[in-house]
């Protein structure tokens, strides 16, 4: 784990909230309504600076909208986005660009990132020429050599005259985090960077990027839906539920100890290996599918589909992330005395 300074936050998100539009009917626009897809619905949480903070959840909770709104690819519809001490929630356009250049983002599909009529010195060249970085083109050259040689893509000069297509996947990966790398940033957005890659490959990816976090005090946002990598790799987590985070914490006292029933479900779907087999259908202690981000139930929005849901968790207001246990282990569950204690084996 890095060296990380408690005190020293490198950005703070403030109740962020992203809610698209719905297009509307004749009788809704007659009424003067408009429905909403809530995203992002009440998001706050800070990244230390060198820290790895990991965002996980299943499909559609929000976690890469969240990452896309760091990132400025998006507007925010509500809240505030403190970055080095600076209000960077509506940032101007002359302000965007060194923004940007401070924070980076590896894709979730490297090959959808990249051209693929560039090379790949190309590809990490661009970035370059935009931020107007190196004196000229040879500059620029052994700047693209060092940022292969930092993610271990060797021999650089013959990498860096190939195309897209013609590297693995674990190595077009590689190539996306030094074009990441090459403008110094201080943050990283890491969308599903491994889930995309073969599972032989993706130890080997992780570590590599958590030697050059540790190299250059680089911090990370990590989303991922993947507990097994999030507590190799992070130093805290936040697990997220329709748009709003449940659970927040030490890896281990979030995975060992889950406070939050849909953190309990989330850790009951993992597969476990039993006799030397890996059980494959295992019974999910939730039922139904995820509600639509347009329709939130009320009151908790995990009761629909929580097993110790009571009455109490639909009449009573949402609730708000308490202190669970030690080390800032966080939870948004009203209930989770007593579901501890009428369930002490959870």
């Amino acid at each position: 784990m890095s060296e990380i300074n408690k005190n020293d936050n490198i950005i703070e998100v403030k109740d962020i909230k992203k809610w698209f539009p719905i297009r509307r009917s004749f009788s809704e626009i007659f009424k003067g309504k408009q429905r909403y897809i809530k995203a992002v619905d009440g998001v706050t949480f800070t990244i230390h600076r060198g820290e790895i903070f990991g965002l996980i959840g299943e499909s559609g909770c929000g976690k890469t909208t969240t990452g896309k709104l760091i990132m400025k690819l998006l507007e925010p519809s509500h809240g505030q986005m403190i970055f080095n001490k600076e209000d960077v929630t509506h940032i101007k356009k002359e302000k965007l660009a060194q923004y940007r250049r401070s924070v980076q983002m590896i894709f979730q599909d490297p090959y959808a990132s990249m051209n693929p009529r560039f090379k790949i010195k190309d590809v990490l060249e661009e970035p370059l020429i935009i931020h107007k970085m190196g004196k000229d083109r040879d500059e620029r050259m052994e700047k693209v050599k060092q940022a292969l040689m930092k993610v271990k893509l060797t021999p650089a000069e013959e990498i860096m005259g190939r195309y897209p297509h013609m590297l693995s996947g674990g190595q077009r990966q590689r190539a996306a985090t030094a074009r990441t790398l090459i403008l110094s940033p201080s943050m990283i957005v890491a969308d599903e960077p491994v889930s995309m890659i073969d599972l032989s490959t993706r130890a080997e990816i992780l570590h590599m990027m958590k030697e050059v976090q540790r190299e250059l005090n680089l911090t990370y946002l990590y989303i991922t839906h993947d507990l097994s990598t999030a507590r190799y790799f992070t130093d805290r987590i936040a697990v997220m539920y329709l748009g709003r985070i449940v659970e927040m914490g030490d890896p281990d006292d979030v995975i060992d100890n889950p406070q939050h029933p849909y953190t309990k479900a989330l850790i009951a779907a993992v597969c476990e290996p039993i006799s030397g087999k890996v059980n494959i259908v295992k019974e999910v202690p939730i039922k139904g599918e995820i509600p639509s981000a347009a329709n939130i139930p009320k009151g908790c929005r995990f009761h629909t589909r929580c097993p110790y849901a009571k009455q109490s968790c639909i009449d009573n207001p949402e609730p708000e992330l308490v202190e669970v246990g030690p080390n800032g282990h966080l939870a948004a569950c009203s209930r989770y005395i007593d579901i501890k204690s009428e369930h002490p084996v959870l």
